[in-house]
């Protein structure tokens, strides 16, 4: 493996040594900097990127890891924490390290950062208004690496909390895969969205960047979302990557704030 000599974080002549006896694969494409647990840790993504390791399926043990990579199992436990901490991997007592599925109920909504002000959160319920293939605007193609008028999957849905409708989101999702996507094939299931692109596509989403702004509702939104009419709103728009970095979904959505709130733990 090829790093840079430094702290115990970052390989030393030593392990290069031994990544030569233990006959470590490389990690090819890691950056020089980039301290080793996270070289590791980005192995790690590839296997399950390629299929390696499925989703909700376990990952080999440290023990095992550490000598495919020619590692100690010091760093592949540091890389392996860092992972868990991202939601990518889930640690189970006893049982062993698991790809982090968005099946599981714990995984359900976990970009999802609306909280109510009062009582427990609950799942919501997804009610697709409009499924359609568009031309993507340059707004949308922007972050998305298209080209404008690229073809792309646009979804408009409500996040319906209770009774209550709280989230009116609009969604483009980039990619060949998703063309055989249909508001019925989405209505069919009743998990979140991200789980339907999983299960039926085998594209998993493992990173977002948002961007949070205030705006005033429209006619046409204030009347799916049940406000008056300029009631604020809070804007979420998410880039949304699968493995390799590659952006394939653009959302935006607006979220009532009146009995809900935005949280996040930094």
């Amino acid at each position: 493996m090829r790093t840079q000599p430094g702290p115990d974080s970052r390989a030393p002549a030593a392990g290069r040594e031994d990544a030569q006896a233990l006959g470590g694969t490389p990690v090819a494409a890691a950056p020089r900097f980039q301290p080793l647990y996270r070289q590791i840790g980005a192995a790690i993504l590839e296997g399950i990127a390629t299929g390696e390791w499925q989703p909700g399926l376990a990952i080999p043990g440290e023990h095992e890891l550490a000598r495919r990579y020619g590692v100690s199992q010091g760093t592949v436990r540091k890389a392996i924490e860092a992972l868990a901490a991202q939601g990518l991997l889930v640690r189970r007592q006893g049982r062993g390290t698991f790809v982090s599925s968005h099946r599981e109920s714990h995984a359900q909504f976990r970009f999802l950062r609306l909280r109510p002000d009062e009582g427990p959160a609950v799942q919501p319920a997804s009610r697709i208004i409009d499924c359609r293939r568009v031309r993507a605007p340059a707004d949308v193609a922007r972050p998305l690496g298209l080209r404008p008028g690229e073809s792309v999957l646009f979804i408009r849905r409500l996040l319906v909390f209770g009774d209550e409708p709280v989230v009116l989101d609009d969604i483009w999702l980039a990619g060949e895969e998703f063309r055989q996507l249909t508001s019925e094939r989405l209505e069919g299931h009743s998990g979140q969205l991200y789980a339907v692109l999983e299960t039926e596509l085998g594209t998993k989403m493992i990173h977002a960047d948002e961007k949070l702004r205030a705006v005033a509702a429209t006619e046409m939104q204030a009347e799916l979302l049940g406000v008056e009419p300029g009631s604020p709103l809070l804007l979420v728009e998410r880039v949304t990557s699968t493995f390799n970095g590659r952006a394939v979904e653009l959302r935006r959505g607006l979220c009532r704030t009146d009995r809900h709130h935005y949280a996040n733990a930094l």
